[in-house]
């Protein structure tokens, strides 16, 4: 059983210039006392086809964490624009939120992201051969903030498997959560074990939905909010 559930996590400063920070208000529950601290993430995908350009846009350390509910805000830069493939700075790419205990990822929330040039004109007629630093200056950010990909890991949380700690993932259940990170009664959705590499691939699951039944640019429009 998981000794931490993410119960809700609130979009803020959203939609915003690309520039600006991210800002998420998370909530999570904690059914017994831990040995350790947690550790949460935010990761920028840069690129669709290559991990090389993912970002760690910040990392903290959580602890000690009381039993019960907990709630806090975590906060951070947008992402260094000159290590992004500039053809991929526009368009719809994902961000995520991880948490691990004892180097032990036990679960992940992605968002689609959508980064469009603010002006209409600019949108109608994109400029050619502009630097990705002043490129930025001129986008917007959107996050799909209600159709979140949640996908839990099951972990070894007191030390007593062993090998199966070392290797971080036992088993694994995916679900879309529907406005927030409630858990439905009756359990998970799709509660399918997913395979032990799942953790390498599910980051780029979303990113490869991008480019076929996935999201597309033209449902999140910067201006008005989201289209659903």
């Amino acid at each position: 059983m998981a000794l931490v559930a993410v119960t809700n996590v609130d979009v803020l400063n959203n939609p915003a210039a690309f520039t600006q920070d991210f800002s998420f208000e998370i909530t999570f529950e904690c059914i017994a006392e831990l040995q350790d601290d947690i550790e949460w993430k935010i990761i920028y995908v840069g690129s669709a086809e290559s991990e090389d350009h993912d970002q760690v846009l910040d990392s903290i350390l959580v602890g000690p964490v009381p039993v019960g509910l907990n709630k806090f805000v975590f906060e951070a830069s947008a992402p260094n624009c000159t290590t992004l493939p500039p053809s991929e700075i526009v368009g719809v790419t994902v961000v995520l939120i991880t948490c691990s205990y004892k180097q032990q990822e036990f679960v992940r929330i992605g968002y689609y992201v959508n980064n469009d040039f603010s002006d209409p004109e600019m949108k109608e007629n994109p400029p050619m051969g502009m630097s990705s630093e002043t490129m930025v200056q001129h986008l917007g950010r959107i996050i799909l903030h209600d159709k979140p990909r949640v996908t839990r890991y099951t972990i070894d949380w007191d030390g007593s498997k062993g090998a199966a700690a070392a290797g971080g993932l036992v088993g694994a259940v995916e679900w879309e959560a529907d406005g927030g990170m409630v858990e439905p009664e009756g359990g998970l959705i799709d509660e399918e074990l997913i395979e032990e590499d799942a953790m390498a691939s599910d980051h780029y699951d979303m990113a490869d939905d991008m480019g076929e039944e996935g999201i597309a640019a033209d449902e999140m429009e910067m201006d008005s909010g989201l289209v659903m």
